[in-house]
């Protein structure tokens, strides 16, 4: 019987709700986890030696795979320059 994180579609409808939740509540940080998700789907299907048998491994390359993504997002369209807001004044300052 195969594990439920052995399956390659699994992963790939957790990447769909990742990314769906990415739109939800856009805060850059899921997209790098539906990647990551996405990318272990991907192995699966392919075939990658040993990531079907064990669950560890598994795990790791979907954890090393969603902090690349995320780094690469962040950098793509992350904060910029001039962008964070310096409040001056107070509203209930008057």
């Amino acid at each position: 019987m195969e594990m439920i994180w052995a399956i390659w579609w699994v992963w790939v409808i957790a990447a769909l709700a990742l990314a769906t939740l990415e739109v939800v509540a856009p805060a850059q940080i899921f997209l790098g986890f539906a990647l990551g998700a996405l990318g272990v789907g991907v192995g699966l299907l392919a075939g990658v030696p040993g990531m079907a048998t064990s669950a560890p491994l598994t795990f790791l390359i979907f954890a090393v795979l969603s902090l690349l993504a995320w780094i690469v997002v962040r950098r793509a369209v992350g904060v910029r320059e001039g962008q964070v807001k310096v409040w001056e004044r107070d509203i209930n300052d008057d």
